[in-house]
């Protein structure tokens, strides 16, 4: 890898959602086929972030296959020799570099992770695992490994993002040049641009985020739902009893949510779509529009991915760990050296 490197992956355990799709995976594709040619795209699938919180083990394996056949289905090209997609646990440098990194990083900085704190929320002590603990130690070696200086974040993912910074500079200081820095959060967001982070909200509650563990599902559309049910869960998406039509995410965050989601399913500009229904007071034939053109979008969608030869993506699963394992343990042989557990010579 010559070029300056963009490093994304999404995780890969239980269906994604609509929020997964437009929130990460089409902005993700759509910056790998737009930059390739000027940047190295790493698009790993982190499969040992999988389990930090309780999965179903004997899915992971499907699990694991559909998210690359999902990245395919929207649009990644396979036959593009600039993007690498890779399985996170297939490179084995992510393990090693993270016990290293653990050496180096104090519990009081693992405490103030918020993540941590809201996904151990409920869990209680026997289900809060040291790895959801650990994670941003793997997340750094994620980045860290590949001299990664873009990485798009969320909000949720920013303490990650500056705690990769700090541990790359700790040892750094500490033992010369090993880590490349990635980019601060402010810089990641400016060379990502104003979709990154972009979140659907919940079709039931549109005050929070659509989430895939969502335990009743009503207000979250999946990519595997059928179109039929999909239409039916946003025919029942809450809205207001203001009787009009507009823009207002305070006043009106189930309409506003309906709205966005309608742009993002033309893949038309949120200002023309709040032009063309604002206003309107049924909210019922607003809804329809809506619900149909998610039928419509599933419907499409679910075609391509019967479609998706999994040979392929075995094929280039198997090409990408190749290349990627050479500068994974490249940077690994460098940290090694550093702290003493491989000679110099």
């Amino acid at each position: 890898m010559t070029k300056p490197v963009i490093l994304t992956g999404l995780r890969a355990n239980s269906d994604l959602t609509i929020g997964n799709y437009f929130g990460g995976i089409k902005p993700m594709i759509d910056m790998a086929t737009t930059r390739a040619d000027e940047y190295d795209i790493n698009m790993f699938i982190p499969d040992l972030h999988s389990f930090t919180t309780p999965i179903d083990h004997g899915t992971l394996q499907s699990q694991i296959l559909n998210n690359a056949r999902i990245y395919a289905a929207a649009g990644l090209p396979l036959n593009n020799e600039g993007i690498r997609l890779y399985r996170q646990s297939y490179v084995s440098a992510h393990s090693e570099l993270t016990w290293i990194l653990d050496c180096f990083t104090g519990m009081g900085e693992m405490n103030r992770m918020t993540q941590f704190k809201d996904k151990s929320t409920g869990l209680g002590d026997a289900r809060t695992t040291v790895g959801l603990f650990n994670y941003p130690v793997l997340m750094a070696a994620d980045i860290l490994l590949y001299n990664a200086q873009y990485v798009p974040v969320g909000d949720d993912q920013t303490q990650h993002l500056e705690f990769t910074r700090d541990i790359a500079e700790r040892i750094n200081s500490k033992f010369g040049d090993v880590f490349v820095i990635p980019e601060s959060a402010p810089k990641q967001h400016e060379f990502f641009g104003k979709g990154q982070g972009l979140r659907i909200k919940d079709l039931q509650d549109p005050t929070k985020k659509m989430s895939k563990s969502d335990e009743s599902g009503k207000g979250v559309v999946f990519l595997g739902d059928a179109p039929e049910a999909a239409h039916k869960k946003i025919m029942s998406a809450a809205t207001d009893d203001k009787a009009f039509i507009d823009l207002d995410r305070t006043n009106q965050p189930g309409i506003s949510n309906l709205l966005e989601i309608l742009a993002l399913l033309r893949g038309a500009s949120l200002d023309d779509v709040v032009a063309e229904f604002k206003g309107q007071a049924k909210y019922g034939d607003f809804k329809k529009v809506v619900a149909d053109e998610m039928a419509a979008f599933l419907t499409a969608f679910q075609q391509r991915l019967v479609a998706v030869d999994d040979q392929q993506i075995y094929a280039k699963l198997a090409s990408s760990e190749k290349t990627v394992s050479e500068v994974a343990n490249a940077t690994l042989l460098r940290a090694q050296q550093a702290v003493g557990l491989r000679s110099k010579d």
